[in-house]
This record gives structure tokens, C-alpha cells and sequence, in this order.
């Protein structure tokens, strides 16, 4: 799938999304599941995951039937790259609710909320940010999230400023900087924007370690994105004054039931659980959306605009955030009809 514009990942530039499809198939009943790292993000590439899913994948036939405890057991048990865990996991939980008839259960979770609200992505020069602010502010979005990358703070800081004074006490921004500074650098940019004006900045330093020290210089509260899977440990030191959120790939925590999970632990530590895509298909972003709508009774706005950066989908229905909010039920629904023409068979199996 082309990006309508290239993407940049931690200093990679793409202009696609790739990934693979896993789909299984139980006399009449059809699922999928998808496995798509991310270049920049993932350490497994695309070819290692593909060599994972087809170690595996004969594994499944030791499933005497298709029950989570089963293949909790048998994913977990297999040390499965993280893409690759998820995709298996999303698959045979949409197999499973399709069979029954209903949507996906998550034992321990809270009933699903009928709508989820959404944030949408920021990109590019001050001026191009604010503009897609001011249409996605028109269309109902009220969570934001910026990217900021080390040699464009000065441009990060116009770019707070602008929408500050344009939406300041109306919408919710957020930065992400993708573990890319240094605390010094970090506090000087902190101690530059307007007082209140994020709710979060996701990985502001190269060590995670020292966000305490950032937080006690500046006030501004962290989220925790990738080191909740480079270093786990990390989040019971940091503990939870310093933080404002914990944000959750699935694909990248490796699995549906330990992203939930780690929700679960965000709420008892009084902080938000902010579900996020790694550029994926529909067919995520649909799950994802549903794993929102159970985390929390007032579920955060999810990072899952990112389908808004792909060209095309793999679904007949895309997911769609209609004036800020996504109907997770729906976009459950619809990442289940995949559109044929869009899948190439690489390699099957009969178990």
C-alpha cells in the first residue's frame, strides 16, 4: 500500500506499507490476522517475520480447539517476533468471533464503548501542520499529535505556539519525539512552550531512564512508547508522577492479550491507555479500535489516524474517525471484509 506522502521512521523513509496477511479458514468461517513490521521500528524485518509465521504456522494443528487459553499458551510458548504474535493472535480471535457470531471477547475488560474518540497526526512545516489542524479541527477532531525530531525544535515551538493560539483550551495536543533528544536539549525545548499547552510529549529522550529528571526541570509529563518494549523494567522505576500516558502498539508489545493487559496496569497507575498503529491496515486498526473501546469506561483518543496516510486499504470499508470518533464495533466488522484483489498468496497450508 503507497503512502499519500512519504513517511519517515526514525530516519527511514518510506514510501509504502508492507506486510502480510495471515488468513485461516475453518470449513465456511474466514479470518485474518496481519503481521506488518515496520522498517525503523520493529528489529525483525518483513522476510524474518514471514520465515517466523511459516515456522509456526503447522504449530496450530496441536490446537484441540480454538480457545485463547490454547493458543495464549502455544503463541507464547513459541517466542514468536512480536509482528508476527499479534497477527497470529488477531486472527485466531477473529476466527473465534466469527464462529460465534459476536464480537471478539477479552475477559477482565470493560464493556465496549460505543464510540472511541480519535487523534489525529500532524506532520510537516508550521504552516501545513496548523492547516491540517484547522480541517481536522473542522471535521471534529479534538486530540492532536505532533512529531518532533531533533534539528527542527525552533520549527516544533512555532508550530506549539500556532496552535495554541488557535486552539488552546478547545483541543488536546500531544508531541511524540521518538526517543530523539538529549535532557538538555529537551528541557530548553520544554521550557519554551506555552504553560499547559500538551498533554504529553511520548519519548522525549534518548534515555528514558532520566524523564524524571526532564519532568522535575520542566513540569511536563512523558508518555512511554517504545521502551515499554525495549526496556520494560523502566516502567515501574519511572513510576507514575512523571508520566501522562502509556502508549500501546500491540504489534510492537507483542500480542492482543499483553497490550490489554498493559492497559489494564496503565489505569490502576492513573494514567491514560493510548492504543496506536504502526501505519497497519484496517484489518489492525478495526481490532485496535475494539481493544480501545474495552480498555477504559472513557477510553483515550487512540492514535489510529494513521490510516489517513495510506493511499489505499486492504478492507472494502476503511477505518474512519467521522468527526473525531471511530465506531469500534463497526471498524471491527469491517476489517473482517478484505478485498480479495489486494491479497497475493505467497504460501498455504492444510492443517
Amino acid at each position: 500500500m503507497d503512502f499519500t506522502a512519504p513517511v519517515t521512521v526514525r530516519g527511514v523513509l518510506l514510501a509504502k506499507r508492507e506486510g502480510l496477511l495471515l488468513r485461516l479458514r475453518f470449513g465456511e468461517q474466514l479470518a485474518f490476522g496481519e503481521v506488518a513490521p515496520l522498517p525503523g521500528l520493529h528489529a525483525e524485518t518483513l522476510d524474518e517475520a514471514a520465515q517466523a509465521l511459516a515456522t509456526f504456522i503447522p504449530e496450530l494443528s496441536r490446537l484441540e480447539r480454538n480457545s485463547s487459553a490454547d493458543w495464549l499458551w502455544l503463541i507464547g510458548d513459541a517466542t514468536l517476533p512480536p509482528s508476527v504474535a499479534t497477527g497470529i493472535e488477531m486472527a485466531l480471535i477473529n476466527l473465534e468471533a466469527v464462529a460465534t457470531g459476536s464480537l471478539p471477547s477479552f475477559p477482565g475488560s470493560f464493556p465496549p464503548a460505543s464510540k472511541i474518540p480519535v487523534n489525529a497526526l500532524l506532520a510537516g512545516e508550521p504552516k501545513s501542520a496548523l492547516d491540517r489542524a484547522a480541517q481536522r479541527y473542522a471535521e471534529g477532531f479534538r486530540a492532536f499529535k505532533l512529531k518532533v525530531r531533533k534539528g527542527e525544535l525552533d520549527e516544533a515551538v512555532a508550530s506549539i505556539h500556532a496552535f495554541h493560539e488557535a486552539f488552546g483550551g478547545k483541543a488536546e495536543l500531544r508531541l511524540d519525539a521518538n526517543q530523539s533528544l538529549e535532557l538538555k536539549e529537551a528541557v530548553v525545548f520544554g521550557k519554551a512552550l506555552p504553560p499547559g499547552c500538551i498533554a504529553y510529549i511520548e519519548e522525549p529522550l534518548r534515555d528514558a531512564a532520566l524523564i524524571p529528571e526532564f519532568h522535575a526541570a520542566t513540569g511536563l509529563p512523558s508518555a512511554l512508547d517504545e521502551s515499554l518494549w525495549q526496556r520494560p523494567e523502566l516502567l515501574g522505576e519511572i513510576g507514575s508522577a512523571p508520566l501522562g500516558a502509556l502508549v500501546i502498539k500491540p504489534n510492537c508489545i507483542g500480542g492482543i492479550r499483553k497490550s490489554l493487559d498493559l492497559a489494564a496496569k496503565a489505569g490502576q497507575m492513573g494514567l491514560q491507555a493510548v492504543f496506536s498503529s504502526a501505519f497497519e491496515s484496517s484489518v489492525s486498526l478495526g481490532m485496535y479500535a475494539l481493544m480501545a473501546a474495552v480498555s477504559s469506561p472513557a477510553p483515550a483518543a487512540s492514535g489510529l489516524d494513521t490510516a489517513s496516510f495510506l493511499a489505499s486499504d486492504l478492507t472494502e470499508t476503511p477505518f474512519a474517525a467521522p468527526e473525531g470518533f471511530a465506531d469500534p464495533a463497526a471498524a471491527w466488522r469491517d476489517s473482517l471484509c478484505v478485498r480479495p484483489e489486494m491479497i497475493q498468496i505467497v504460501e498455504s497450508w492444510t492443517l
